[in-house]
Parts: structure tokens; C-alpha cells; sequence
């Protein structure tokens, strides 16, 4: 068995070797979580799967400190926000457990027509069946949480497969709900390179996928399924902010900044593309620079960085090529705009890309900013609206009239008014549309997604 080197993306230091799984092992948890999932009586009841949830957040309350630290090593997110991340997963359980009590069905009226006399309707709701999970980097214990939570709360097996960059805090995971008391099988984890991770979610005994990460695999992964089996993409975004004129500029700088840098910018729903009025484009960029400029870039074990390392070199150098690009085409650069080690690169904010230039048309997953000039809000949310991706949008104003009309027009799956795009709750609805993928997250919304309907019609004289 090969196994796999997991270290810090900060200054490549080793933290652990972990064993990789082959397509034996994949095969040997499918055949784990289908035969589970057909033997009905080694289901899990609700009243069970509650107090496993319980034990689960009680352990974790207990271990928070630890759980940081390991998230911030090994996915390199600072340490104040991987803490946050931590409490996040916390919440994310004991939300599983509040709406294992929603998972109901509901009466179908009868009797509307001759044919329908005499008959009892109504519908329930039942586990989906195997769920195969695929996870990225950039949360490495909360989008576990978001992918196996809401399986175990339906009481349906899960598998999950977490990115090899990251697969620690999800390895905890799975030993924390076996503390907890969840019986074997129900959550096993997967180690495995990409041919393997095929093999798993393309297998006809998976009922559902959840993918998170690069719209090139979802969608050729979602092409490949078993006739039948449901899933749920999420994938990258450039996330569009549009500022008004009148916008509250204090609070709306402090919001871009945070947007924009979390996790240097490594967030699918990362402040990417400002259009802001050109009455206040130049201000507007030139202050948000000044404070990007101020940022303390470094590891994130060190409880005073706030931009920690991209998660592989060759990221950096790609996120280096791409500014570089925008900055030959014209792009002006008024801070950052260049790697500061072979990890780490230096929050960046660039005025008026060409909108040709990668950083205008694609995701950049990394600490860069561009700030582009608008005359007319209709010219602002045709911009925003031009790429293919179409996730979160966020607009800054004081006009309710402009925030009414962008939320109608953007095309988004949120829109944040007066708040960056990036920003998000566990239990609110989550996903991209178009290109940046299908389906929603969010606990209770994947529950309902892990279940599926089943109806009965009872026939008596006596109705």
C-alpha cells in the first residue's frame, strides 16, 4: 500500500503519512455501504442518530484548540479563522441534529375526482441510498462536516473522500463519530488518487454524489454517473461586487478587504471583481490597496497572520503568471503584484484589467483583487453577468431601489446588499448556478437532498 505525505503548505514541512487506498479498498467500501444500506435492520433510528450527533459536537467542544490547529497546518488558513472554521463545523452538527425532526412527508388530497374516491394519500421521506462524497481543500473540516453530517442525520451510509492535500482534519472526523458511538460502515473514508475516486462515484451503488472542486472534474464526473444517481456540484466562481456612488465607504472597505484576502482568496466566493462607480473607482481602489497593503502575510500558525500560503507552489506560480499577464495588458497595479516566497503571495490589488486578461475572465483562487470603472449600473451588472460562472454577487448602496433591481438582474444564486460576496452561514442555502455547478448545500438543504420521496395510497370503503 503507497502512502502519502501530508505537510504544511506554508514551508513544506512534514505533518503525516497517511495510507493511500486502492480500487480494492474502493471496492471494499462499496460493497461496506450497499450492504448496509439494503439490510434494513442495521438502520440507524432517528432517536439513535440524534444522540450520535450529540456525543459527536460534545467531543469536538472539547477538542477545538486541537482541531485548529490542525486545519490551519495543514490546509494553511490562518489560525483565527480556522478556529472560526471549527466552531462553524460545531454549529454545522448540531444543525444536522435540529433537522433530523424536518425530514417528514405530507398528506395528497383524494377524493377530487371520481377515479380518486375512497383513498388515503400522503408521502414520506427515506435515505437515498449510498452517498459518495468528494471534498477540496480550502475548508478542510467544515465542507467534511457539510458532506457527511447531513448523510448520517437521513441515516443513510456515507463515503467520503476528502482532497489529499487536506485529509487529516477529516480523518479526525471519522474517528470522533466512531467515539461517538456510529457503528462501522456507516462513514468510511477514502484515500485515493483520481482514476479510484472515479471508479467510487460512477459505480452504480452510489445513489449520490456531492463534489466539491474544479468544474472540470464535476462536470465530467457528473457525465460519467449511473443512470439514476442524483448530485449536487459545487464548483468555482468570480465573484462580482458592484458599488454605488453612495455607498457607505468605512464599512464597505473593511467588508472587500475580508472578502477579498480570507484564506488569500483561496474561497469560491471570494471578492474577485469590484465595478464601482467612476466617481469613486479610483478612491475606492487606492484605499482598499492601502489597507490590503497592511496585511500580515505568514504562517498561519501564528496568531497575528492574516493571510496565510497558497496551497501549493505551483499555485502561486500560476496566480504570478496571470498578474503579470494583467499587468503587461495595461492593469494597473497598486499593491502587491508579486510572490513574496515560493508559498506565499502578497495581497494584490489591480485597477482596471483589461477584460480579456485571465484575472477578468477567470477564477484566480488567490489573493488578487481587480477594481474596474463603471458610468451606468446597467453597463455594471452586464460585466458582472458576462462570465459563465454564477454563484454568490454583492452590491453596496443606500438606495433601496438600486439593491431591489441588481438582486433582480444579477445573475447569482445570492446577492449580498451592503455585505461582500463571500459571505456565508451553515444553514442558508449555498450553491453555484450555470458553470459554477448544481444543486444546493447547506445542512438542512443536503438532508432533503439525501432523501428522496415515497408515496402511499391506501384504498378503503370506509374513506
Amino acid at each position: 500500500m503507497h502512502s502519502l505525505a501530508v505537510t504544511r503548505p506554508y514551508d513544506g514541512s512534514l505533518i503525516k503519512e497517511v495510507s493511500l487506498h486502492d480500487a480494492a479498498d474502493v471496492e471494499r467500501a462499496l460493497q461496506v455501504a450497499h450492504g448496509l444500506f439494503e439490510d434494513r435492520s442495521q438502520w440507524i433510528t432517528a432517536f439513535e442518530r440524534i444522540a450520535i450527533l450529540e456525543k459527536t459536537a460534545e467531543i469536538m467542544r472539547g477538542e477545538i484548540e486541537e482541531l485548529t490547529v490542525l486545519a490551519a497546518a495543514e490546509g494553511g488558513k490562518p489560525y483565527t479563522d480556522s478556529r472560526v472554521e471549527v466552531l462553524r463545523a460545531i454549529n454545522g452538527v448540531k444543525l444536522g441534529i435540529e433537522h433530523i425532526s424536518q425530514i417528514k412527508g405530507e398528506q395528497i388530497p383524494m377524493g377530487q375526482t371520481q377515479s380518486s374516491i375512497n383513498r388515503l394519500a400522503f408521502t414520506t421521506r427515506e435515505p437515498i441510498g449510498v452517498v459518495c462524497s468528494i471534498s477540496a481543500f480550502n475548508h478542510p473540516l467544515n465542507l467534511i462536516i457539510h458532506q457527511v453530517i447531513p448523510a448520517i442525520a437521513v441515516g443513510t451510509p456515507v463515503i467520503i473522500k476528502p482532497a489529499l492535500t487536506t485529509p487529516l482534519s477529516c480523518l479526525r472526523l471519522l474517528e470522533v463519530l466512531a467515539e461517538a458511538g456510529l457503528p462501522e460502515g456507516w462513514v468510511q473514508g477514502l484515500l485515493c488518487d483520481n482514476d479510484n475516486a472515479e471508479k467510487l462515484v460512477t459505480d452504480p451503488r452510489c445513489n449520490y454524489l456531492s463534489f466539491i472542486g474544479s468544474g472540470n472534474v464535476g462536470w465530467y464526473l457528473r457525465s460519467r454517473l449511473s443512470p439514476g444517481t442524483r448530485c449536487a456540484l459545487e464548483h468555482g466562481g468570480a465573484a462580482p461586487v458592484i458599488v454605488e456612488a453612495d455607498a457607505d465607504f468605512e464599512d464597505m472597505l473593511e467588508s472587500l478587504l475580508k472578502g477579498g484576502f480570507y484564506h488569500a482568496g483561496q474561497v469560491c466566493v471570494s471578492v474577485q471583481r469590484v465595478f464601482a462607480h467612476e466617481s469613486v473607482c479610483d478612491k475606492l481602489a487606492e484605499q482598499l490597496a492601502a489597507r490590503a497593503c497592511k496585511l500580515v502575510v505568514g504562517d498561519p500558525l501564528d496568531q497575528h497572520t492574516e493571510v496565510g500560503p497558497l496551497i501549493l507552489p505551483r499555485e502561486v506560480d500560476r496566480v504570478e503568471s496571470w498578474v503579470d499577464e494583467a499587468k503587461q495588458q495595461g492593469a494597473k497595479v497598486l499593491c502587491g503584484g508579486h510572490r513574496i516566497s515560493a508559498t506565499c503571495y502578497a495581497p494584490t490589488v489591480l485597477l482596471n484589467p483589461p477584460p480579456d486578461a485571465k484575472v477578468s475572465r477567470l477564477e484566480i483562487f488567490g489573493p488578487v483583487v481587480c477594481v474596474y470603472s463603471y458610468q451606468d449600473r446597467s453597463q455594471a451588472i452586464s460585466s458582472a453577468n458576462a462570465l459563465p460562472y454564477a454563484f454568490q454577487a454583492s452590491i453596496f448602496t443606500q438606495s433601496l431601489e438600486a439593491a431591489l433591481e441588481s438582486v433582480r438582474l444579477l445573475n447569482a444564486t445570492a446577492v449580498m446588499v451592503n455585505d461582500h460576496s463571500a459571505f456565508r452561514v451553515d444553514w442558508m442555502p449555498f450553491g453555484g448556478r450555470d458553470s459554477s455547478g448544481i444543486g444546493m448545500g447547506g445542512i438542512q438543504y443536503s438532508m432533503h437532498e439525501m432523501t428522496r420521496d415515497k408515496m402511499m395510497v391506501f384504498k378503503s370503503k370506509v374513506l
